[in-house]
């Protein structure tokens, strides 16, 4: 039953579509102006974007730096 239900899910994912192809133009590859991040910028908007990710990045970094410090306790203990 287990082998069934994933055959069906692989089948069934390779029927699924992310989005639709849009065809790239040669002004796309002109185009250097950001115009979602210039109305962010414009709204102010963009440091809100900017402190949340930091807030992120700096919760992983907490995380990472005290799993560091069981694993290191861990490992003392293991040795003695």
């Amino acid at each position: 039953m287990k082998k069934w239900l994933v055959i069906f899910f692989l089948v069934f994912s390779l029927q699924a579509v992310a989005q639709e192809k849009i065809e790239i133009t040669e002004a796309d590859y002109q185009n250097s102006r950001v115009e979602m991040a210039d109305v962010m910028r414009s709204e102010g908007k963009i440091y809100v974007l900017v402190g949340i990710i930091a807030i992120v990045f700096a919760g992983i970094l907490v995380y990472v730096i005290n799993t560091d410090r069981k694993v290191a306790k861990l490992e003392k203990l293991l040795q003695e």
